[in-house]
């Protein structure tokens, strides 16, 4: 039984600004929370976020968040009263992704019946 090497081809997902950018966007809900950013301009607080992605856990809300605010995409903005007041908003960076967001949602309302045709 003889191994076969690997094809080139499959190399391209290294060091790519597709691979960068995919391990930023990938993951459940990531693109869901950005776009739900972009719709609620300026701002928005964490349970109205929960109330528009109504499947998310709350646990897996904030875990998302955390990381879209690591990554630079998300801005979290506390302020120390009570009760607490946390707001959600998109970086000038995550805003950068909308045009990529808006571009997928013109294709899936052009493609999505395809399938049936």
């Amino acid at each position: 039984m003889s191994e076969k090497a690997a094809p080139d081809s499959c190399a391209f997902m290294g060091d790519t600004g597709f691979a960068y950018t995919l391990s930023l966007v990938n993951g459940k809900y990531k693109m869901i929370i950005l776009y739900a950013l972009a719709e609620h301009k300026p701002v928005i607080r964490f349970n109205e976020l929960k109330r528009c992605i109504e499947t998310i856990s709350f646990r897996t809300l904030s875990l998302t968040l955390k990381e879209l605010e690591n990554d630079g995409l998300i801005i979290r903005d506390e302020y120390p009263q009570i009760p607490p007041k946390v707001e959600y908003s998109l970086s000038d960076r995550g805003k950068s992704l909308i045009p990529v967001l808006d571009m997928m949602c013109e294709w899936g309302n052009v493609h999505r019946h395809d399938v049936l045709k």
